[in-house]
């Protein structure tokens, strides 16, 4: 196991009815800002909900946070929370809408450009301090550090990381997850597959406990995944939003090696076609493992093993089989898996590579030992 320090500070006030907890989470004398993004919290009672625990807060509203948060829009608001001496950031949303949050809560206190905390790594030294109502099970990025914003004048999809920009509080409400459309649902659970496939199919570093750890989101997750679609379940929307949100809190991370190729390449195909972030996630990563089968080819046999339950006697079978398997639940949860299948032609093949070349990116993969040609041949496959 590689060496790591571990800290998540986030409380999380997780259960049926949990947005009650807010009035006591909230700063006491914060000024507020609540952003959220297209109006649903409006139409299925999460924004009365929150608007009734601000009680006496003084605060601000700030809606129209995009699915794939759009830089401009979030400037808009960086600008409101200047305007106003906004102290505290609350985002009520998904996943996209917390992302957005984040990048708000760093540029508002930025010196220097914006964009630069993106496109080029600047460093962030401080930030207004957040708390996020989710209602989406998807990113984990409500206890997390990371944030991913689109540019879409730029074609560029860029994250960042940053300590500052830790939720101080989430609140998960799996009751709010009733309204969600099925595609959203869907989403939710492979967002949170390839989240953990992410930081488990690597190369072996004997972390038994994060190996666990992961095998055990990925087989729940398989297990829950299709029963999603199914209305009001409470128990199975709880256990969707904890998975969501432990896949990616860190824990399956530390002391093992991350790969995080299929989320980069996904990243270029959403800003080229706007394709929901999981949707691109079903699309690479099949690929990327067969690509990948030699490099990560211990971790795929445990991985076939513990969370595919198969015979592993005929290893390169074995990790057909996963693979394939892999690819079968994402096609059970409705996702589509080619890039033909979303109506994309064969010019994605240049393009891909294109913005990753543009976008600095020359290696990818856990060892740093693919290039943009590996992301061609992994979008030609996957046409």
């Amino acid at each position: 196991m590689q060496n790591f320090i571990f800290h998540n500070p986030t409380k999380v006030a997780f259960g049926k009815d949990s947005i009650a907890e807010l009035k006591n989470l909230l700063p006491a004398d914060a000024k507020v800002l609540l952003l959220y993004g297209g109006g649903s919290i409006k139409k299925n009672g999460v924004y009365e909900q929150v608007v009734a625990q601000l009680g006496d807060h003084q605060w601000f509203e700030f809606s129209g946070i995009e699915a794939n948060p759009e830089f401009d829009t979030l400037m808009q608001a960086v600008a409101m929370v200047k305007e106003q001496q906004i102290d505290f950031l609350l985002a009520v949303g998904g996943g996209s809408v917390v992302d957005g949050t984040k990048f708000v809560a760093a540029a508002a206190n930025f010196e220097g450009e914006p964009w630069d905390i993106l496109a080029k790594g600047a460093e962030v030294k401080s930030a207004i301090p957040l708390g996020c109502v989710l209602t989406l099970p998807a990113t984990g990025t409500e206890t997390n550090t990371a944030s991913v914003v689109n540019r879409q004048e730029l074609g560029k999809k860029l994250a960042f990381l940053s300590d500052h920009v830790r939720p101080q509080f989430a609140i998960l409400d799996p009751q709010v997850t009733y309204s969600l459309p099925e595609r959203q649902l869907a989403n939710g659970v492979v967002d949170a597959f390839v989240h953990v496939i992410e930081q488990y199919l690597t190369y072996p570093v004997n972390a038994t406990v994060q190996d666990r750890f992961a095998e055990g989101i990925l087989q729940n997750l398989i297990e829950i995944g299709p029963k999603v679609f199914e209305p009001n379940n409470y128990e199975v929307r709880a256990n969707l939003m904890w998975n969501a949100t432990q896949a990616l809190s860190g824990i399956v991370g530390v002391g093992v090696p991350q790969d995080w190729s299929t989320h980069i390449i996904g990243h270029e195909l959403t800003a080229l076609y706007n394709l929901d972030h999981a949707v691109t996630l079903a699309i690479v990563l099949p690929q990327m493992l067969r690509h990948q089968r030699k490099v990560k080819r211990g971790k795929l046999l445990q991985f076939a093993e513990r969370v595919w339950h198969l015979d592993i006697s005929d290893e390169e079978a074995a990790i057909d089989k996963a693979i394939d398997s892999t690819e079968a639940f994402f096609r059970q949860m409705g996702m589509k898996t080619k890039l033909t299948e979303h109506n994309i032609d064969d010019s994605v093949i240049r393009l891909v590579p294109r913005k990753l070349m543009e976008n600095g990116i020359m290696q990818l993969g856990e060892n740093a030992d693919m290039t943009p040609k590996d992301a061609e041949i992994v979008i030609r496959a996957a046409m």
